[in-house]
């Protein structure tokens, strides 16, 4: 699943998501139902990106149901990446309702998300309301993101990556608090006997999807900003000079 969840949770259905009992309702929080938001959020997605299908639909829930995180990934011809949008959700008010664009990456099934994660803060009285416009508002911005990741996508193809730029690399998103010590030998492992023939390759894009494949590791609630933090960092330190060649990745 390319957001979900090998840590602290487990995947479920559409059906499921419908299932899990809608917290009581006060005076100062109006719960968002874990259901009608995948359900909206994807049919205003069909709606918006009539160029696109609608490939599959992931959820996965924590904390007994009471986090909900789910994918909504579409097709327009592609054969390596179709456009995403990641969304989750919280019954216990541990995090707000937030969406996400970005692309997923068919042949491994990683996220590659970018751009702000659009978020709900609070679950208040006029949530469901704003939530509508957040889900437009985020999807109308959907296919210039999609295509910002393409390209970048390209650009890391083509730059080679050896294995003392990698490690580098993998210190630096370290230092960073992208990954935490427990990814790293995960990363690693991905990066010198990739499991997917595609990331064989010796360039940055591999090395990312072995960073993508350990952040399946991170805590559910943080997984979104994880992927978006390491999609900024790597496209930004990447030396995007042309004809290829190999280079020394120089962190910011």
């Amino acid at each position: 699943m390319g957001l979900l969840l090998h840590c602290g949770g487990e995947e479920t259905s559409l059906y499921d998501l419908r299932s899990i009992p809608l917290p009581k309702e006060t005076d100062t929080y109006k719960p968002v139902s874990h259901y009608d938001l995948a359900v909206n959020l994807g049919e205003v997605a069909t709606g918006m990106l009539p160029e696109y299908q609608l490939h599959q639909s992931q959820f996965g829930l924590a904390r007994d149901g009471n986090q909900m995180f789910g994918v909504h990934t579409f097709r327009n011809g592609s054969t390596d990446m179709g456009l995403c949008i990641g969304f989750r959700n919280s019954y216990d008010k541990s995090m707000s309702v937030g969406i996400a664009i970005g692309a997923s990456v068919f042949v491994c099934d990683n996220l590659a998300l970018t751009g702000d994660i659009t978020v709900m803060r609070k679950h208040t009285g006029n949530v469901l309301q704003d939530l509508e416009e957040m889900t437009i508002t985020t999807i109308y911005r959907s296919k210039s993101n999609f295509h910002r990741i393409e390209q970048d996508a390209q650009m890391m193809g083509q730059q080679i990556l050896n294995d003392d730029s990698a490690y580098r690399l993998l210190g630096f998103l370290f230092g960073r608090g992208v990954l935490t010590p427990r990814q790293l030998p995960v990363v690693k492992r991905e990066w010198l006997s990739p499991v997917f023939d595609d990331f064989k390759p010796r360039n940055l894009w591999s090395f990312y999807n072995a960073c993508t494949e350990a952040l399946k590791m991170a805590p559910p609630a943080k997984i979104m900003e994880k992927h978006i933090q390491l999609h900024d960092l790597l496209a930004k330190a990447v030396n995007r000079s042309f004809p290829p060649r190999p280079v020394e990745i120089q962190p910011l």
